[in-house]
């Protein structure tokens, strides 16, 4: 469904004349498409949505090295890149909300907990995996273990 998307707002960019967006959406249906030939099977929503957040993370990666550098030509283009790529992600939890999350996934699982305490991890990145970043994941169980 969400690589169908992709595809339709490729189709709108070429015709709008948008190259920036077209390019970005070329990247990530050629990301897609390289997942299905390793896969040898079409991928899922969530597989689509993981080679998404790949591509989120790489230019989140280049925005602070071209900022580092002093480009702000590169800086400024792979922050539209990063524009666009948002729009077909879910909207990421606030801290609140992930606070209360983990919270009732510690709560929940305590006899998980005290066989292994590392187990949370799992758990937690298991449920909140596509609510929110791995990094702040992180951050949250550390603030309240």
């Amino acid at each position: 469904m969400l690589y169908e998307q992709l595809q339709a707002e490729q189709i709108i960019a070429l015709k709008s004349k948008d190259t920036l967006k077209l390019q970005t959406i070329r990247g990530i249906i050629a990301l897609i498409k390289n997942k299905e030939i390793e896969k040898k099977a079409p991928l899922n929503d969530e597989e689509v949505l993981g080679v998404i957040k790949k591509t989120k993370k790489e230019l989140l990666e280049s925005i602070e090295s071209f900022t580092k550098g002093g480009r702000a030509d590169l800086t400024e283009e792979s922050q539209k890149q990063l524009t666009i790529v948002n729009a077909y992600l879910p909207p990421e939890m606030t801290d609140e909300e992930l606070n209360k999350a983990v919270t009732a996934l510690i709560e929940g699982n305590k006899e998980a907990i005290a066989k292994n305490p590392k187990a949370i991890i799992g758990i937690c990145m298991k449920e909140l995996k596509n609510k929110a970043e791995s990094s702040r994941i992180m951050a949250a169980l550390q603030k309240l273990q």
